[in-house]
This record gives structure tokens, sequence and C-alpha cells, in this order.
């Protein structure tokens, strides 16, 4: 951890609160929900997009871990890109990396207000949207153990949701099932194949997929507020692998294996909504809104104290407004917290005043960040491993095989990046994405020049 992250935040975190967000940290609402579109498009085959993606994260989180056993530091990625790669790099993916989780609090609180709305109707949405965002912006102000605490608890409800989802899935398989009809793995192949409508779709699922992960690399961050985060991040990134295929191929076989493809539901209730629909489960969508509630307030949760920590590593480098890397008596960032939380109630005015376009221009501008920060990340790996070495520094986590599957994921990203640029569902992310990028990158630059012709005079000066 660097000096002055550990002379300004707190360690309040407990194993337990990082435990917990590592387990959990990714599981959003897209796995309940979203993952019901990924099948009626791709068909079963919708589970090899979901394995491929997993597989990236691991190798994405193994490099990460590599870095951030050896340096913990609330800035994680954007630290090392900034160390390894350059001061333009880590200014860079951290504001874009603050740019994403800004917009998925207002597009996150949104969700949540629309399931409460539905309960209550007479409840407008928009103030059903700032009250929940207000509610945990409080949270997060006071201390890191009150965002720990909130995180252990919704991240627990969503794992007990879903190993009592693959419990009751898996008896349903082996012909214990409530609904005689549903049971057995033959909707895997009995409507068109594994396959039914090609590569394309799986293709297409694949790169929705990708973003239902992203938040893998939260323990990294949160981990510095911890007593012991080389043990922590070490943890959370041997357990990655077996979270993805439990909490993620498993379920997902599940479902594939007990609904059809083309069930007209997966894509409007959610995947598994339908499942236990199909299984007569009594009070299903109840059940399902509650705990996609939780994964909602969780994912708000977690996106409010994420940017407060990203754009308070960017204030403590110098890459953003002084007042950012100034904390309480209980060493938050507040300003960097409230600074966030406004940049997100103006993008949710925006989606309630301005011009339908505007949002969605604003929502698209993020599309693509995921892959950037991953492709940061395995460039800074690459880097800051000759350094370490060099240093001769023993590192207790390596990545695999290196540098072979680190060359292979940074392959893999840029095609997944073209790919998406000729893909007229993809290509205005792209764009979007491309213009943001373009910009934060000359953004960072000037900052650097200007740091830089700074430096000699104050040099002088101290002379």
């Amino acid at each position: 951890m660097t000096q002055a992250n550990q002379a300004s935040l707190s360690q309040g975190l407990k194993n337990r609160h990082v435990t917990m967000l590592s387990i959990a940290g990714a599981i959003g609402a897209g796995l309940f929900v979203g993952s019901g579109h990924a099948i009626a498009s791709a068909g079963p085959a919708a589970i090899l997009a979901y394995f491929i993606a997993g597989t990236l994260v691991v190798l994405v989180m193994r490099m990460l871990g590599e870095m951030a056993v050896s340096q913990p530091d609330s800035g994680s990625f954007s630290t090392y890109a900034d160390r390894s790669i350059g001061k333009w790099a880590g200014f860079t993916i951290g504001w874009l990396y603050w740019w994403f989780w800004v917009l998925v609090i207002p597009f996150e609180a949104n969700a949540a207000a629309a399931i409460i709305n539905s309960w209550i109707p007479g409840a407008p949405v928009w103030l059903l949207a700032f009250l929940i965002t207000a509610a945990l912006t409080v949270t997060n102000l006071f201390s890191v153990k009150n965002y720990g605490e909130f995180e252990f608890w919704f991240a627990l409800i969503k794992v007990v949701s879903i190993i009592a989802f693959i419990i009751f899935g898996c008896a349903a398989v082996f012909g214990f099932s409530p609904n005689p009809e549903v049971s057995g793995v033959k909707h895997l192949w009995d409507h068109g194949g594994f396959m039914p409508n090609g590569w394309g779709p799986v293709l297409a699922a694949l790169l929705t997929t990708m973003f239902s992960f992203m938040g893998s690399e939260i323990v990294t961050i949160a981990a510095s507020e911890s007593k012991d985060p080389e043990h922590q991040i070490t943890k959370a990134t041997n357990s990655v692998i077996w979270r993805i295929a439990l909490f993620y191929i498993v379920s997902i076989f599940i479902v594939i294996a007990l609904v059809p493809w083309n069930d007209p539901n997966l894509p409007n209730m959610g995947s598994y909504q339908t499942v236990l629909s199909a299984l007569h489960v009594p009070h299903a969508k109840l059940m399902v809104d509650i705990v996609v509630l939780t994964s909602v307030a969780s994912c708000l949760n977690s996106a409010l104290y994420t940017a407060s920590r990203m754009v308070y590593s960017l204030g403590v480098r110098g890459d953003a407004p002084s007042f950012t890397k100034k904390v309480n008596s209980q060493h938050t960032p507040v300003y960097a917290v409230l600074l966030s939380t406004a940049v997100a109630f103006i993008c949710t005015f925006a989606n309630y005043a301005a011009p339908k376009a505007v949002f969605n221009f604003l929502l698209d501008s993020s599309g693509a960040i995921a892959l950037l920060v991953y492709l940061v990340i395995a460039f800074s790996q690459l880097a800051m491993r000759k350094k370490l070495v060099a240093e001769g520094k023993q590192l207790s986590m390596k990545m695999w095989c290196f540098p072979y599957l680190t060359w292979a994921v940074i392959v893999f990203i840029i095609a997944a990046l073209v790919i998406m640029a000729f893909d007229p569902a993809h290509t205005h992310e792209i764009t979007s994405t491309a213009i943001l990028s373009v910009f934060v990158v000359i953004s960072g630059l000037i900052v650097t020049k200007r740091r830089s012709e700074k430096a000699p005079s104050a040099i002088a000066e101290s002379k």
C-alpha cells in the first residue's frame, strides 16, 4: 500500500466483509434477469459464452492479483498502469473506470425503483431512485465499515439464494420436481440443437456476458482498507474459479436444462423466475424480485464505494481535484463520495429531463470500458512483472504460463473490440466509448505535461 493511502484511508473492513465481497461482489441482477436474454438469443450454447467470459475474468484476476498482492493500493489497476505504462495511462483508465461506476449508480437506482414501484404503484420512480441513492450515499459517508456491513448482508442473501436455486434445480434435473414435466436435460438439444442459431448469437452473448462479470476486481480495491490486504487478495483471487463455476456456469446450466431456450418468458421474466414458475414454485415472482432488488442495491452500494475510492486515488496522485483526497475523522474520502453521487444525480436527471438520446449516449459511452480495463490490466502486468523481477522482489502470487497467457488475453480482447466495432448491435457503444476515451487521453496528456513542467519550477523554488 502506498504511504499516502496508508496515512489516509482506514482499515475498517473486517475479514468477513472482504471474504463475502470477493464471493458475491460480481453477482448482479444480470445473472437473475439478463441471462434470460442471452439464452433466448443464443440457445443452450449461451453457456459457452459464460464459460469463455468466465475464463477471461479468471485470467485477468490472476494478473491483477499478482500486482495487488505485491503492492496493495486503493487505486488498484489505475495505480499499476500509472507506474508501469505511464502517467497518462493511469489517469485515463482511472477516470474511465470512475465514469463506468458513476453511470451504474443511476442505472441500478432506476432498476431498484422500478421493482419497488411494482409493489407501490403510486410512488414516482424518480423519487424512489433519488431516495435509494441518497440512503446508500449516507452509509458510505460515515465509515468504510458501513459499506462492508451492508455489502456483507447483501452478498449473503445473493449467495444463499443462488445456492438454494442450484439445489432445487439439481433436484428437478434428477426428477425430484413439483412439476414432473420439468426434469432431465432434454432441453439442451430438443429445440433445434445445442446451437440453434449458429455462432453469431453466441458471440453477441459473449460480448454482453463480459459486462456481467465487471466487479470482480473491486475486491483488490476494498482489500487495501482491510488489516491484511495481501492475504485477502490472495484468497479472493484463488477462489474466483469456483465462484464463477458455481454461481454462473452451474446455475445457467440448470436454466437451459429445465426450460426451452425459446420460452417467451426468458427475456421477459428472466431466467430464474422462468425456471421457478415452470416448477410451480409459489410466489416465484416475489422471491426473485426480492433477490434482484438486493442484488441491485448491492451493485449500487459497491458502485458508490468503488467510484469514490478510484477518484480518491486519482486525487492522491494529482490526477483529480485536490479536495477528492481529503478524508474525515473516520478516514473516509467524503468529498470523493459526494462528487461521485453528484455526477450520478446529474445523469439521473438527464434520464428524465433530457432527450432520450442524451442518456443513451451516456450509457453507451461506458459500453466497452470493461474490456479496456481488462486490456490495461494485461499490459500493466507485462510491464510490472519485468520491473518487480529486476528489483529482485519475490512474488508470492504469479500469473500462470507467463507471458503466453497474458498475451493470449490481450489478443482476445483486441479481437473482441474489433468485432464489436463491426457489429451493428455494438457499433454505437464502441463509437461512444472511443469518443470519451480520446477526450480523457488528451486530458491525461495535458495534465501530465503540466505536472512535469511544474516539477522543475517547484524544485527551483525550494532551492
